[in-house]
């Protein structure tokens, strides 16, 4: 005999990766032993979508505010994304879920 299954679509309820636990924000916190332009490259190194310019734009703002969330998305990557940053000599918070 034959068993059909039939798959039913359900309504999306959120943007595409949005599941898997929330966001979590990566955030980079102001230090005195890194310089803006050390800064702004890292960030502009190891975050998708930025450049050095936009990368400093964000330096002032953790000088500025005394820190700054650089990228928020699935956890993976923010783990990921914040390892780099934290190799590279910036001073980061703890991960944290949005």
């Amino acid at each position: 005999y034959v068993v059909a299954t039939v798959t039913e679509e359900k309504e999306r309820t959120q943007l595409p990766g949005g599941g898997l636990g929330g966001d979590w924000r990566v955030v980079v916190l102001n230090d005195s032993h890194n310089t803006f332009d050390h800064v702004a490259n890292a960030i502009a190194s190891f975050i998708p979508g930025v450049n050095f310019e936009q990368g400093y734009e964000i330096a002032n703002k953790i000088h500025s505010s005394g820190q700054a969330i650089v990228w928020s998305g699935h956890k993976e990557a923010a783990e990921h994304y914040w390892e780099q940053l934290n190799t590279a000599g910036l001073t980061m918070a703890p991960l944290e879920r949005s």
